[in-house]
């Protein structure tokens, strides 16, 4: 099996040496990378395989406002905080989150932040659960996954590795590319197959066939550490606003002497803009020039970690609605960027996708072995070859 005929022979070097040493170089972080996203993939179900799922008995009947459940959530809450995101689970089978951060942070996150769980119904707070042995391997995966336990700096490496997974995934594809007549060989493994040509078949084959999955999740990985970037690259073939600047760039006006509408009323005017859907997540503003972000999942969606919803922009002040991103109304550029982050997850299309995802998260730890042993046996049959003695 060689590259496309029609490519220069110095080109087709180069492809093959970067490929090779890049693959036997990085193909352990490669791995580490992949199994740790496999693992990922299936958190949630492994911490109820072996801690149980966490169960609350909730109420039934009609939510209370938004404004009481906050008010009873910050009971639970450290003192001086405020609330920065409320969300509601799917199904509303599980107790709604309210998220409290330190008062002043311009960007609170989930490192320094208290999450309480409560009955929108009932009022009712549960305590978290402990977090058990299990929760801190997951934990632990998670890290390793991120950023190799070294904070920004290892998650920038990670973010290179992607680029170097997508760079081994398309240039495998152009040296594995068959002659004419041998399709059939090239996208199987035989059963006779021993040795390197055992790893050569393994390594070709399963490399096509995972081969649109591999790159979404490494594409995927990419963007999620630099955004940015990889943002405007996609918006360069596929025009489209830059929907993360858009979202940080609106400012409300703050009305001297005016009170700013509460979050009951921010609602209803976002519900006004969007009607017949359900609402998932309030983000309050934390500044007074910021204004609400009320998101409502879109129907037929299948719920998940960064799964795109409506999202609705309320100035608090001029209790007027903003803007609204609207996945249905998004370009092709914009509907690429805004699945990264659900796709990298296993989100958004069903079992089918996250078994898919599973599955390419094996596939560095299948390169690197076959990749590795191929290396190494070409290597000592040269040795042998040197070592024979000349006729």
């Amino acid at each position: 099996m060689t590259a496309p005929t029609n490519m220069p022979q110095k080109i087709r070097h180069f492809l093959h040496t970067l490929h090779l040493w890049i693959g036997v170089i990085l193909g352990i972080p490669f791995a580490i990378l992949g199994i740790t996203g496999s693992i990922l993939v299936f958190e949630d179900e492994i911490a109820e395989l072996f801690e149980g799922a966490f169960e609350a008995q909730l109420a039934a009947g009609e939510p209370q406002s938004v404004s009481r459940i906050i008010e009873a959530a910050r009971a639970k809450a450290p003192a001086g905080s405020v609330p920065t995101f409320y969300t509601i689970p799917h199904g509303n089978e599980e107790p709604a989150a309210v998220r409290f951060a330190p008062a002043g942070r311009a960007a609170p996150g989930p490192g320094n932040a208290t999450m309480v769980r409560i009955d929108p119904v009932s009022l009712a707070t549960f305590e978290p659960p402990e977090r058990s042995p299990v929760r801190q391997w997951i934990r632990q995966v998670f890290l390793l996954h991120a950023n190799f336990f070294t904070g920004r700096e290892g998650r920038e490496w990670v973010g290179w590795f992607g680029v170097g997974m997508c760079f081994l995934g398309m240039s495998g594809l152009v040296m594995w590319w068959p002659c004419p007549g041998r399709w059939r060989e090239a996208l199987s493994v035989s059963r006779d197959a021993r040795g390197a040509r055992l790893n050569r078949e393994l390594h070709g084959a399963f490399g096509f066939w995972g081969l649109a999955v591999f790159l979404v999740i490494s594409f995927s990985g990419v963007y999620i550490v630099f955004p940015q970037t990889t943002g405007e690259l996609v918006r360069a073939v596929f025009p489209g606003h830059d929907l993360r600047a858009e979202a940080a760039s609106f400012r409300a006006q703050p009305l001297a002497g005016g009170p700013a509408m509460d979050v009951d009323d921010a609602i209803e005017v976002a519900r006004r803009e969007v009607p017949g859907l359900e609402l998932r997540m309030v983000s309050f503003p934390l500044r007074v020039e910021q204004p609400y972000r009320i998101a409502f999942e879109l129907p037929g969606t299948t719920p998940g970690h960064g799964v795109p919803m409506v999202t609705v922009f309320v100035d608090p002040w001029s209790r007027a609605v903003m803007a609204a991103q609207d996945p249905r109304r998004f370009t092709i550029g914009e509907t690429i960027t805004v699945w990264q982050r659900a796709l990298h997850g296993g989100y958004g299309f069903g079992w089918t996708w996250r078994i898919l995802t599973f599955l390419s998260g094996l596939l560095p730890v299948l390169f690197a072995i076959t990749g590795i042993s191929m290396w190494w046996l070409r290597r000592r049959r040269k040795a042998r070859q040197q070592t024979l003695p000349a006729e």
